[in-house]
């Protein structure tokens, strides 16, 4: 950022603990009372007082913290609800986050002249469109399904007042940012434009510095993870004893919910088809699911009738639920960034209750343990499952023979795992 946006950074104050403090209208006030919200969250309480009054502003605050109500109800308090036609596009990085977000925003506005749209891939175009002909004063979306009705004539970015980037880094990470450029200089000059992102790398903050206006930035994501609400481990372990482990730490665990996080599709599927063999209430999702099977995944989860979810980390950004009470990061992420976001998914289940968060390591997996530990500001304590050695180290041999850890395995899994 340039050094006239630094100098706007926001100084902390004392937290605001009403929402009645922040510049909200009576209106909105009386819906967040129905809709069950009582004391705003950090970002709520710094954000919103500062966007309700037109301010262009960035959100850097850790995934779970409470961003949508804090972009959504300073747009909701501004937009026209008697003018039809687009005042407010928020951009998102996945469908599932997009149907999360126009989610909360009804929750939030409940008057019946709110008009949405949800425009996102996977789904028909047809209703979509209908939608925005029916004058959708908001419309939610990916970046490549709202270009598609904007090229179609669908979607008119004339009218609009304000623009939201959810999740922002995520975003960019996964290659939208041609799309969103391109949405971006289509969009009126004279607008308010709010950004939330979990992390600041140098690709947002260009992006930021392009298209915002003098932006106040308010970052409540620390140099560390929050380490006083997730005990944070790592675990040893042979490539080929992974499944193995996995099966014992649920075992001795037995958690609540669990989000399992593997690196691509294809070990997403075959975790799933190891565990869905000898337990109940198992389920993958990643991107090359049909949309109506991920749909059904994720309203499982939420209502808690799925316990272990296996994802991929670009599905994991649209998993908001509150009852998750481990992480396992079965392969360790790539970027410690990732990290963040994958840990960030653990609720907090009771006042004395911690989250948890486990990460496999493989011997040669070292210095990406310690890329994360840099990044979080924090040493990630060893754990050691009971009666079970993950890794063992091996004298050389002459022929050695090797056991994919994600082919054939069944019988690796405890046949007493039982209702874990």
């Amino acid at each position: 950022m340039t050094k006239e946006k630094k100098k706007k950074k926001t100084k902390k104050q004392k937290a605001k603990s009403s929402f009645s403090e922040l510049g909200l209208n009576d209106e909105i006030l009386k819906n967040l009372g129905e809709a069950g919200y009582e004391i705003p969250s950090p970002i709520q309480a710094e954000l919103i007082p500062i966007a309700v009054k037109g301010q262009d502003c960035i959100g850097q605050a850790r995934t779970g913290t409470g961003k949508t109500a804090a972009f959504s109800l300073p747009v909701l308090q501004q937009i026209d609800l008697r003018r039809p036609g687009a005042q407010a596009l928020i951009l998102a990085p996945t469908r599932e986050l997009s149907e999360q977000v126009a989610e909360e925003i009804r929750k939030l506005c409940p008057d019946k002249s709110l008009n949405l749209s949800v425009l996102v891939g996977g789904k028909p175009l047809r209703p979509q469109e209908n939608q925005l002909k029916r004058g959708a004063q908001i419309a939610v979306g990916t970046p490549g399904r709202v270009i598609d009705h904007i090229n179609r004539g669908n979607l008119k970015l004339n009218t609009l007042e304000f623009v939201v980037l959810d999740e922002a880094d995520r975003m960019l990470d996964i290659g939208f940012r041609p799309d969103i450029e391109k949405i971006l200089r289509k969009c009126p000059e004279k607008r308010q434009t709010l950004l939330l992102s979990a992390t600041m790398p140098p690709p947002v903050e260009r992006l930021a510095r392009r298209y915002m206006q003098e932006p106040v930035v308010i970052n409540l994501s620390e140099d560390k993870v929050s380490v006083d609400a997730i005990d944070q481990y790592y675990i040893t372990v042979d490539p080929n004893r992974k499944v193995k482990l996995l099966s014992r730490l649920l075992f001795q665990e037995r958690p609540k919910q669990t989000l399992v996080f593997t690196r691509t599709k294809r070990g997403a599927d075959k975790l799933d088809r190891i565990f869905s063999k000898k337990l109940k209430a198992v389920a993958a999702i990643h991107g090359d699911l049909p949309q109506s099977k991920r749909d059904r995944v994720l309203k499982e989860f939420r209502e808690g009738k799925i316990r272990l979810l296996i994802a991929t980390d670009v599905m994991g950004r649209g998993i908001d639920v509150s009852g998750i009470s481990h992480i396992i990061n079965y392969d360790i992420p790539e970027f410690s960034d990732d990290y963040v976001h994958r840990i960030g998914r653990v609720g907090r289940l009771s006042s004395d209750q911690k989250g948890a968060a486990f990460t496999f390591v493989a011997p040669d997996e070292g210095d990406q343990l310690t890329n994360i530990e840099n990044r979080i500001n924090h040493m990630i304590s060893e754990f050691r499952v009971d009666d079970f050695e993950a890794y063992k180290p091996q004298k050389p041999r002459k022929k050695i023979e090797t056991v994919s850890h994600l082919g054939n395995t069944e019988h690796l899994i405890n046949p007493d795992f039982g209702d874990f």
